[in-house]
């Protein structure tokens, strides 16, 4: 808009332009595709992809996003993420403010390794050594996001994340880039620190071309799920003001 020029309604318009989705009275494209014509012929998985990246995805693709997707469900009462929606659900704010607590928790260190882990992977995919690249992350942080777990010696959605990776390279699918770079890291971390759920999931969206910060919201997507499901549950058995720990058991006093 020209300043000193009084605006117009095209002004307002355009300052919401989208390329996403066109809405008017009896209209409702999502990236040019009348929603009529999707439903019932188009997943969940594919109308992901159909908004963030602009296009349908291969039937491939949309297998293994829907395989990270739902490795990422859950993690029980474990993960602050679950805990806090179910103490919010006890609080009276209903399901949207137990869902939005939940998902207020996820943050750098609690569903941020998977964005770390495709950063991590895109570095080394564009190093001529991967040994250095390590090396420099490992020099700020000795933790590797994407390795080791706290809980599982060795995280059972691994093996068959990165079975369905293999399988795409091997159709020529997906380029194998991000997965080589992943297993070069397990290499020098040595068995002990194997590849959990973020590592895995993140060589799935690397390879399917998803920028590092979608790889927080994908993770963020999929992990709402269980954070309704647990919220809802918490909701049935008619706790109020339910807190971390059992209102018999006392916090420690330091003084």
């Amino acid at each position: 808009m020209t300043a000193g020029r009084e605006p117009t309604v095209r002004d307002v318009a355009d300052w919401w332009a989208t390329g996403i989705s066109r809405i008017e009275p009896g209209i409702i494209e999502l990236r040019g595709r009348p929603v009529q014509d999707l439903l019932g012929t188009t997943g969940f998985v594919e109308t992901i992809w159909l908004l963030l990246r602009g296009d349908l995805p291969h039937s491939r693709h949309a297998a293994l996003l829907e395989a990270a997707l739902v490795a990422s469900v859950d993690h029980g009462p474990h993960a602050p993420s679950i805990a806090a929606a179910r103490m919010a659900a006890t609080c009276g704010i209903g399901l949207n403010g137990a869902m939005a607590t939940g998902i207020n928790v996820l943050g750098d260190v609690h569903g941020g390794a998977g964005q770390q882990c495709v950063q991590l992977l895109n570095e080394i995919c564009e190093a001529a050594a991967a040994d250095e690249v390590i090396a420099a992350w490992r020099a700020r942080d000795p933790y590797l996001p994407g390795f080791g777990h706290r809980f599982h010696p060795v995280d059972p959605r691994r093996d068959p994340l990165l079975s369905l990776v293999d399988e795409a390279v091997r159709d020529g699918v997906v380029a194998g880039r991000h997965l080589a770079a992943a297993r070069a890291i397990e290499a020098v971390l040595g068995p002990r620190v194997p590849m959990n759920v973020d590592g895995a999931t993140a060589v799935i969206y690397a390879e399917l071309g998803f920028a590092p910060p979608l790889a927080r919201g994908l993770f963020v997507l999929g992990r709402t799920v269980g954070i309704l499901a647990h919220a809802w549950e918490e909701t049935q058995q008619g706790r109020r003001i339910k807190g971390p720990i059992p209102p018999g058991i006392q916090p420690t006093y330091r003084p």
